[in-house]
C-alpha cells in the first residue's frame, strides 16, 4: 500500500490552489452543469486520484452524473441508495474511507470488478440532508489521509452552497420568465395574438415619435369588420372569431417591422403604418386586397389618417380622426349597398 499518511508540502500547496480556484468557479456557477464541470475536475486534482465522480440523490436512487477517470466508470447510471457506497454516504451522512474495496461490506464487489478501482473515498454533499456525494478512486490500495478527506469535504461543502445558489438562480429566472410572460399576455389579444388595447397604447406613442424624429409620415388606421353581429347571429360566435382572426392575419401580412397592429376589442382594430412616402389610397387598396384574399366574404371598413412630420405627436387625436374616417367609410359602404339593392325595384316602375 502506498504510504499516504500525510500530504507533502508541494502536494499541499497544489491542492490548496486547486481548492481555491474551484471555490471561486463554484461561486460564479449558475447551472448544475457549471457545478458539475468544476467538481469533476477539482475532485480528482485535489488528491491526485485516478478517478473522481459526481453523484446526486434522485429519490431512492444514486445518479452518477459525471466522472473524470482513467477508465470509464458509471457515468449516467442509477443505482438504489442501499446498493452503492455513495448511497451509504448519503444515508449515513458520513464519509466512507475504504483502502481496500474487496474487504469492505459496503462495496458491491461485482459492480467494481470490471473497473480499475481498488480504493476510494466518498464524501456526502451537505451533511444535514445530503443531496449527493463526491467520490475519489485509486487504481491501487490507498488509504486516504485526513488532509485528503478534509480537502474533499471542503469541496463538497462549497458544492452544496453552489447548488443552493443554482436553485435560487433557477427560481429567480423562472419567476422573471413568468413575470415577463404575464406582462406579455397583459398586452396581447388572446384571440388574434396581436397587441390588445393596452399594448397598442404602450407602443403607439413611441412609434409616432420615432416617425416624427425621422421626418417620416405615419398612417393611423382604424379598421372595423362589416356585419360581424349578423355573422355571429347567423353562423355562431365561432364563425365570428374566425373572421376576427382572418382580419388580424390580413393586417399582419401588410405590416412591416416598425408598424404596430392591434385588436382594440370586439371587431375593432387599429394600426400604425410607417413609410417614407405613403400614399393613402395605395395603402387602402393593399389592405382591401389582403382582406379580400382572406376569403369567406370578409369585409371591413377602413379609416386612414396620415400623421405628417411637424404635427403634435399624440395618439388620441390621429386615432380619433382615423376612427371618424372609418365610420364615414362604413356609412358610405352601407348607402352604396342599400342603393344597389333598391335600384332594380325603382327601375321597374314605369
Amino acid at each position: 500500500m502506498r504510504d499516504a499518511t500525510i500530504l507533502d508540502p508541494e502536494r499541499t500547496a497544489l491542492s490548496v490552489t486547486v481548492l481555491l480556484r474551484a471555490i471561486q468557479e463554484l461561486a460564479m456557477a449558475t447551472t448544475l452543469d457549471d457545478v458539475v464541470s468544476v467538481v469533476r475536475v477539482a475532485a480528482r486534482e485535489l488528491t491526485g486520484a485516478d478517478g473522481a465522480t459526481f453523484v446526486l440523490r434522485d429519490g431512492d436512487q444514486c445518479y452518477y452524473v459525471d466522472e473524470n477517470a482513467i477508465e470509464p466508470l458509471w457515468r449516467g447510471q442509477r443505482f438504489p441508495l442501499e446498493d452503492c457506497v455513495s448511497g451509504w454516504a448519503m444515508i449515513n451522512r458520513a464519509t466512507a474511507v475504504i483502502p481496500d474495496i474487496y474487504v469492505d461490506s459496503r462495496i458491491p464487489h461485482e459492480a467494481y470488478r470490471p473497473t480499475f478501482v481498488k480504493s476510494l473515498v466518498m464524501v456526502p454533499i451537505r451533511s444535514m440532508d445530503p443531496i449527493g456525494a463526491i467520490g475519489n478512486y485509486w487504481a491501487d490500495e490507498h488509504e486516504a489521509t485526513s488532509a485528503e478527506v478534509q480537502l474533499l469535504q471542503a469541496l463538497a461543502d462549497s458544492t452544496s452552497i453552489a447548488m443552493t445558489h443554482v436553485d435560487i438562480h433557477r427560481e429567480l429566472e423562472a419567476r422573471k420568465k413568468a413575470q415577463s410572460e404575464l406582462a406579455r399576455l397583459s398586452r396581447t389579444d388572446e384571440l388574434t395574438g396581436l397587441l390588445n388595447r393596452r399594448g397598442f397604447w404602450e407602443h403607439a406613442g413611441a412609434v409616432l415619435s420615432d416617425a416624427e424624429a425621422a421626418g417620416r409620415t405615419a398612417v393611423m388606421a382604424f379598421i372595423d369588420i362589416d356585419g360581424l353581429k349578423t355573422l355571429n347571429d347567423t353562423y355562431g360566435h365561432a364563425a365570428g372569431d374566425e373572421a376576427i382572426r382572418a382580419l388580424g392575419h390580413a393586417l399582419t401580412r401588410i405590416a412591416g417591422a416598425e408598424d404596430v397592429i392591434a385588436r382594440l376589442g370586439g371587431d375593432e382594430f387599429a394600426a400604425i403604418f410607417v413609410h417614407p412616402d405613403v400614399e393613402l389610397e395605395r395603402l387602402r387598396e393593399r389592405i382591401a386586397d389582403e382582406i379580400e384574399a382572406s376569403g369567406d366574404g370578409l369585409a371591413a371598413s377602413v379609416g386612414l389618417y396620415a400623421v405628417k412630420p411637424g404635427e403634435v405627436i399624440t395618439v388620441d387625436a390621429p386615432l380619433a380622426r382615423a376612427d371618424a374616417l372609418m365610420y364615414a367609410e362604413k356609412r358610405r359602404r352601407k348607402r352604396a349597398s342599400l342603393y344597389a339593392h333598391a335600384t332594380p325595384a325603382v327601375s321597374g316602375r314605369r
